[in-house]
């Protein structure tokens, strides 16, 4: 485990913010009390005081923020003013997961963009067929990690597809080996060539909420389709029909679409998802806006009433107030 610290250095004319690795820590117990005590044990080491802590930061790891055994929770006990915040970064690769595995048609629709960059990049031969056809962006591996390395995949088939389907049927041509024919034809013929597929890529670049967004997506899904020279359809499965409660009458049915279950089941259920995640994701900043969040805009600073700056103040001071000291003069700062 690496041990950083960001600290304020005011031996200066002026405070600067600066950050130091202090040291690497060989870990044998991975739970939160066993990090804990390391981390404890290296801060005293070091003659660096815990009740100085004014901050933590962690990924989204259980064993780290647990709300109850975690590190983060041990060393708010010790010091509850190292308030604890997740890695940004990692929450919003988290929130992406969870969309991208939220129903079977975004995990499909990976997969296929997984199993184009496999069949290309596993010979030489394949990868210059592919080059031939592409002249600009190259297939891109997915990283579990790296969330925002999906968008780099997505963005590839999305501006190439053309391209890469036409790559795809010259491998089923060049190719002897039956099994590398089929995949070739399997992924240009049913995937590539589906309108359903154009459609998924472009939700996936979605910044729209639900209300606005699929139009968009399906405007833009049509024109590929037009220059791919496909039909811009759904393909039907099945119908789906509502179950009838009783006493209603026999004669009304009411039939789902495809294009109907594809948004509803798709778009809707992706951008809900989105919404939930980003909110449970980031509930601890929510927590701090309400307690640091008036000192962040200075407009809405100038503009608070006497009542509403005091009290504003007040709470701070109680929120950076342990062992009856606190960092802060709510007078002094209101003022």
């Amino acid at each position: 485990m690496s041990i950083v610290i960001r600290c304020l250095n005011d031996s200066k004319s002026f405070t600067t913010v600066e950050e130091y690795w202090v040291q690497f820590l060989d870990i044998v117990d991975t739970s939160g009390l066993g990090l804990f005590m390391h981390l404890k044990n290296a801060l005293v080491n070091l003659e660096l005081d815990i009740d100085d802590i004014r901050g933590q930061r962690y990924d989204n790891g259980s064993n780290m923020k647990g709300r109850h055994k975690g590190v983060q929770k041990r060393l708010l006990e010790m010091n509850p003013r190292a308030f604890y915040t997740p890695c940004g970064c990692h929450s919003l690769n988290l929130a992406l997961c969870d969309m991208a595995n939220c129903c079977p048609k975004a995990i499909s629709f990976f997969r296929v963009i997984q199993q184009i960059y496999t069949l290309f990049s596993s010979f030489t031969k394949r990868w210059k067929i592919f080059k031939d056809h592409v002249k600009g962006l190259t297939v891109k591996p997915l990283s579990q990690t790296r969330w925002e390395s999906h968008v780099e995949s997505v963005k590839t088939i999305k501006e190439q597809i053309a391209q890469i389907r036409d790559a795809l049927y010259d491998l089923t041509n060049d190719s002897e080996d039956p099994k590398t024919k089929s995949e070739a034809e399997s992924l240009a013929l049913y995937e590539l060539e589906n309108f359903e597929f154009l459609l998924e890529g472009i939700v996936l670049f979605l910044e729209e909420f639900r209300e606005d967004g699929y139009d968009k997506a399906m405007v833009e899904a049509k024109e590929m389709a037009c220059e791919m020279g496909i039909e811009a359809v759904f393909r039907e499965k099945h119908v789906i029909r509502r179950k009838k409660q009783f006493g209603e009458s026999n004669s009304e049915e009411v039939i789902q679409s495809a294009a109907e279950s594809f948004r509803i089941y798709y778009f809707l259920f992706i951008i809900d998802q989105a919404r939930s995640s980003m909110k449970a994701r980031f509930e601890q900043f929510q927590k701090y806006e309400e307690t640091f969040g008036f000192l962040f805009n200075l407009e809405r600073l100038q503009r608070a009433d006497d009542e509403t700056l005091l009290r504003s103040c007040k709470n701070l001071e109680n929120y950076l107030t342990h062992k009856g000291c606190s960092d802060i003069n709510e007078d002094d700062l209101f003022s």
